[in-house]
């Protein structure tokens, strides 16, 4: 069963996000905020194809799939790891779009900061044995490559979250909620699932919560476009 739904869904997921993204930076193009929102749809998209039509393969390769495929499934997570990493950038930048945000220097310092430490560290260093699905990579440095991501998503959660509320904006009120829902369910996966195999289930949801990110600036730029075009009828 595993062989039929999951293939199904990542396609599904890939096409998804990335015909919003390319339909956002088309329609949006001339408001800055939709047209990041649309670029960061497509980053998504792009990067976890790399790791999702591996494992496609792999899941309808039969026995021993997983072996064959284990170098492009390891690439595919490096890929991944640093589009990952740039989503959370574009997203920041869209946070201080839509919300005005001048200033805040030491804030993007802070951020940029650890996003740049996760990619050096995914990029330039063996210990992440990427070229074998991370069979050989240990705890520690998993900690170490992983924490500075952790502090990006805690930092955007709360930026989210308190800026929503304070402008009551009822089209991002679960933008916050998303982020929360994707860090908490990588998080076990990241941690136990290679001695707890059935948590790798978890990224289904994860995956959900990503694509309600991208539909929530897709509905807002929906409804922004309709109020423009009610309002320039009325004039």
């Amino acid at each position: 069963m595993q062989a039929i739904m999951e293939p199904i869904f990542d396609i599904l997921y890939l096409l998804t996000v990335s015909a919003i993204g390319i339909f956002m930076i088309v329609k949006g193009k001339t408001n800055k905020q939709y047209l990041l929102f649309g670029i960061m749809a497509v980053v998504l998209g792009f990067g976890d194809a790399f790791h999702l039509i591996p494992r496609v393969l792999a899941l309808t390769a039969g026995e021993g799939g997983f072996e064959k495929y284990a170098t492009a499934l390891g690439i595919g997570k490096f890929i991944t790891s640093i589009t990952m990493t740039g989503f959370y950038f574009i997203l920041y930048f869209i946070w201080r779009e839509r919300y005005k945000i001048e200033g805040h220097h030491y804030l993007t310092a802070i951020y940029l900061f650890c996003g740049v430490f996760r990619i050096v560290t995914c990029l330039f260093f063996p210990q992440n044995d990427w070229i074998n699905n991370n069979a050989n990579c240990s705890m520690t440095w998993t900690l170490l490559r992983n924490v500075p991501f952790i502090i990006v998503g805690v930092i955007i959660i709360t930026l989210f979250a308190t800026s929503a509320f304070k402008h009551k904006d009822k089209n991002y009120y679960c933008m916050f909620i998303t982020i929360i829902l994707s860090f908490g369910f990588y998080i076990p996966v990241l941690f136990w699932a290679d001695t707890i195999p059935v948590l790798g289930l978890l990224m289904i949801p994860k995956t959900c919560a990503y694509v309600w990110t991208v539909v929530i600036g897709l509905v807002d730029m929906l409804k922004t476009r309709k109020q423009e075009k009610l309002e320039a009828n009325a004039q």
